[in-house]
């Protein structure tokens, strides 16, 4: 692996990997802690280079996974409108800042999250029926956006989806394929940015099969929790991720602070 990595490096970039095999095999929300924990041994944005061909990779052990579990309807709105979401992050890249979208993702989170627990009730929208399209077109390009940024989407995806209630391995299968779809088309724009300055081969054959043991976890945990244990669960994650963005890019928020 890359020689820039001390001991430390090593185990937090193997763990950043498994986490993104989680996500990948199930366990969305999970997969968006990967770019904060490498960036503990990287700049941010070289960990999210970093990590894309780890998530196509693993996108691929996904996909067969949940080839039979997805929501058309839902990848029916989602899939162009985080297209669109991919194709603003590459334009204003070079002007709107990574910590004023990662906190105002974060903020959003927090504030769905606190109004689940609070309120104790959920409007209950019939499975397989996105809530609106308006929203869905929107949450889906907010989605877009913050997965350019920094591989954070799934919040903005949990938040459109999490109040239909689908059956689990539907929502795990719909996130599992957008997601694919979305990293896929990150590859030219950070190709043509030249956010690539850290990869080499030995990185990706050390994380590869890390992430892919991680997508077999993620897959058989799934199978092994609960309906309403696993949403708790991707709840909590949802809440626990978007304070940390909220901690972690508040100091540095700055709308208009060129991404370094």
């Amino acid at each position: 692996m890359d020689g820039q990595f001390t001991a430390t490096g090593f185990i937090v970039a193997a763990l950043a990997a498994f986490t993104v095999g989680l996500s990948k095999g199930g366990l969305p929300g999970v997969g968006t802690l990967a770019v904060p924990l490498l960036a503990w041994v990287m700049p941010p944005l070289s960990a999210a280079a970093l990590l894309l061909p780890i998530y196509l990779l693993s996108d691929w052990v996904g996909l067969y996974l949940y080839r039979r579990h997805y929501s058309p309807e839902n990848l029916q709105t989602l899939i162009p409108s985080a297209l669109v979401g991919v194709a603003i992050g590459w334009v204003v890249s070079a002007s709107l800042s990574g910590p004023f979208i990662g906190m105002m993702i974060g903020f959003v989170g927090v504030c769905f999250c606190l109004n689940i627990w609070l309120a104790q009730w959920i409007r209950p929208i019939a499975s397989d029926k996105p809530r609106s399209s308006v929203a869905g077109v929107f949450w889906g390009t907010v989605s877009g956006l913050t997965s350019y940024v920094s591989h954070s989407g799934a919040a903005a995806f949990q938040i459109y989806v999490l109040p239909q209630r689908l059956e689990k391995l539907k929502f795990a299968g719909t996130a599992t394929i957008l997601f694919a779809i979305v990293n896929a088309a990150k590859v030219v724009p950070y190709w043509s940015l030249s956010q690539f300055p850290t990869m080499t081969v030995s990185a990706i054959a050390y994380l590869a099969p890390i992430a892919i043991l991680g997508t077999i976890a993620g897959r058989r945990s799934l199978d092994a929790i609960p309906a309403k244990l696993f949403f708790s669960l991707v709840q909590i994650v949802l809440f626990s991720v978007s304070l940390s963005l909220i901690v972690r890019y508040a100091a540095e928020l700055s709308p208009l602070k060129p991404i370094p």
